[in-house]
């Protein structure tokens, strides 16, 4: 038999996707549909199910009945184990399948796709798999005649809400550790990119998770995503997404039952370039990478570039080199270096935020239009406005799009009080060759992850999380663990 082709896979139909609950496929309680438009060409890819209340109190009210009779939670966490490296093998088998599946969904090169959702859900689930056996309680260091004992007890019911910008990568780093402690998980994905998170829910359940122990509702965030959130029976809730939908998170959470929410949120995440830096060139590509991959819609993307002043015209013109090379186009075309904006009104939104730059005295470098509007598709080239003043619009808010904000520095002390002069603190980068510099700014700059001589790439072994109005969750990592447990003490008199 043939092996199967991105072209094949692009040319498979896509029947309606419903609801996965309590093990099984199933339509909204009204019946209604919401439509999928790839944003490859404009068109209509599939339907999803338009999920209600009672969709949603239906998956919740499944998973806490999985979680009290014992069914997954109550396992041996080698036998968690066992399931969850089944289910890493079985996205690995159909990576290819599963990164096409997200691109026509939601418009990430497939290159990055292939490597950032398929491969590294996989390896999340493969990691949280292997080091669920290895976590002990404690014995506390009590009188002779006392026991103190320090349980890790699973939380119930976890529901969690993520985005459409890498929904499997990011849904993997709540699914895999929820699971993992013995949770039960009812997720709820972006509506424009539940396509792919869908898919692993059907092959977690292939792998062996119980029914009702990891349940996918779709449909519209302001009423199956506020139901899930206002619920009774959630015991914490998991978000990735923006700061205005975070905040009315937490006020949800006071309305209910005062569940625990853990909110990774925006970044406008500052690039700073000093005149020590070993290689401009080569910082000039990464820093490049770092903003214009995924056509920007990174939530760490290296959106503001700081250049000292002696460098920094002949920087940013090699920057721009970089960003005009890149090639744009359809995201499952392998020679494409950097696929679609992700929906038509998040284009109009990236072009108005440079509109406003102009208006504000920016000097547009490069880029800055909508291209390939032929197709039918959401593009944009990638896009450098210089002379952006810590004042403006374009400094001080996320745009999620490749759009990068460029301004110069005179010194290190200018340099920090630039990097923290945002409501956010997700991620920086800092380029120099000085080790005291670089301890420096580590230690200066109010961000959750700091890169020094490089941007981006972090792995699993360590968290990713915010400060300040970035947020207060955590995923990756053996600390991304501990939010999905409650600590028990037994004391115990001898």
């Amino acid at each position: 038999m043939d092996q199967i082709t991105i072209d094949d896979l692009r040319a498979q139909p896509i029947p309606p996707q419903g609801h996965f609950i309590n093990g099984r496929t199933c339509a909204s309680e009204s019946g209604a549909t919401l439509d999928v438009i790839s944003p490859i060409n404009g068109q209509v890819l599939t339907q999803i199910a338009a999920g209600t209340p009672a969709d949603m109190n239906a998956a919740v009210a499944g998973a806490r009945a999985a979680f009290e009779d014992g069914r997954w939670a109550k396992l041996a966490p080698s036998a968690r184990k066992k399931v969850l490296l089944k289910l890493a093998d079985l996205i690995e088998a159909r990576a290819l399948e599963i990164a096409v599946l997200g691109v026509r969904d939601n418009g990430t090169e497939i290159n990055m796709a292939l490597k950032a959702e398929a491969m590294s859900a996989a390896a999340t689930f493969r990691f949280y798999g292997e080091c669920i056996d290895k976590v002990y309680g404690e014995i506390a260091p009590t009188a002779k005649d006392v026991l103190g004992l320090v349980h890790h007890a699973p939380v119930g019911v976890v529901g969690a809400i993520v985005p459409w910008n890498f929904p499997l990568m990011i849904g993997a780093w709540k699914i895999a550790p929820a699971l993992a402690a013995g949770n039960s998980l009812v997720l709820k994905p972006a509506e424009s990119a539940s396509l792919s998170l869908l898919k692993i829910a059907e092959l977690a359940s292939e792998a062996g998770v119980p029914d009702g122990v990891f349940n996918v509702v779709t449909g519209k965030g302001s009423v199956v995503g506020e139901t899930l959130a206002l619920s009774m029976e959630v015991d914490i809730l998991v978000f990735t997404g923006s700061g205005a939908t975070g905040r009315r998170l937490l006020e949800y959470s006071a309305r209910s039952n005062m569940k625990r929410c853990y909110l990774e949120l925006g970044g406008k995440s500052p690039n700073i370039v000093f005149n020590d830096t070993a290689d401009l060139g080569h910082a000039a590509k990464v820093s490049a990478a770092g903003i214009f991959r995924n056509s920007g819609q990174v939530c760490v993307a290296g959106s503001r570039l700081l250049v000292q002043e002696d460098i920094h015209d002949e920087f940013v013109a090699e920057l721009c080199r970089h960003a005009e090379a890149y090639r744009v186009g359809d995201p499952l075309d392998l020679s494409s270096q950097i696929g679609a904006v992700h929906s038509l009104p998040e284009l109009e939104a990236n072009l108005q935020f440079v509109q406003t730059a102009h208006d504000q005295g920016a000097e547009q470098r490069c880029g800055g239009h909508r291209i390939l509007q032929d197709t039918g598709g959401y593009y944009m080239s990638p896009t450098v406005m210089a002379g952006v003043k810590e004042t403006d619009n374009l400094f001080q808010n996320e745009v999620f799009g490749p759009v990068l904000a460029v301004t110069p520095f005179k010194d290190e002390a200018e340099a920090l009080r630039l990097a923290n002069g945002t409501v956010y603190g997700l991620a920086a980068g800092v380029w120099t060759s000085n080790l005291s510099r670089a301890h420096r700014m580590v230690d200066g700059i109010r961000s959750g992850v700091v890169h020094v001589n490089t941007y981006g790439g972090a792995d699993l072994t360590v968290p990713l999380g915010g400060v300040r109005q970035s947020g207060n969750g955590h995923d990756k990592s053996l600390h991304a663990l501990k939010k999905y447990f409650d600590l028990k003490t037994a004391w115990i008199q001898l």
